[in-house]
């Protein structure tokens, strides 16, 4: 091959990149960014759910979230749970103890979810709730000592 070839083609392969970022920079610039983290006590919509965390205790490596959900009838209503402890993502520990978190109905009930957080490092604590392609978070961490 002639040099002259393969400095057309690595200027066509340059050109290539250039036009994949500016695509993707464009593609981002039209993203939302993450809302805002609904307060603790405070409900949110979610889908066809309402959620509140109305409080958050941590003893002995377990975190029990108390929360207020309703909406609809659905027998895996709360495994849109997930909770991020020092930067691992959690599920809530199985349900059906009395007052644990199960399935959900459509009139709002209490109930707890509990999570392990026995190997988190830290004392960042944040629950998200995902229904759908909808999701609400709630900053939880862990009160300092």
């Amino acid at each position: 091959m002639k040099t002259r070839t393969l400095l057309l083609l690595a200027l066509g392969c340059g050109l290539a990149i250039m036009m994949a970022g500016a695509v993707f920079l464009f593609r981002l610039t039209g993203e939302t960014d993450v809302g805002a983290a609904v307060p603790v006590g405070e409900r949110a919509r979610v889908g066809d759910m309402w959620v509140a965390v109305e409080r958050a205790e941590e003893r002995g490596g377990a975190l029990d979230v108390t929360v207020r959900i309703g909406g609809v009838d659905d027998p895996e209503g709360v495994s849109g749970f997930r909770l991020i402890a020092s930067g691992r993502p959690l599920t809530p520990e199985p349900g059906g103890d009395r007052g644990r978190c199960a399935a959900t109905t459509v009139a709002d009930r209490q109930c707890v979810t509990r999570f392990d957080v026995s190997g988190a490092d830290g004392d960042s604590r944040v629950l998200f709730f995902e229904r759908g392609d909808q999701s609400a978070r709630w900053i939880v961490d862990r009160p300092s000592d």
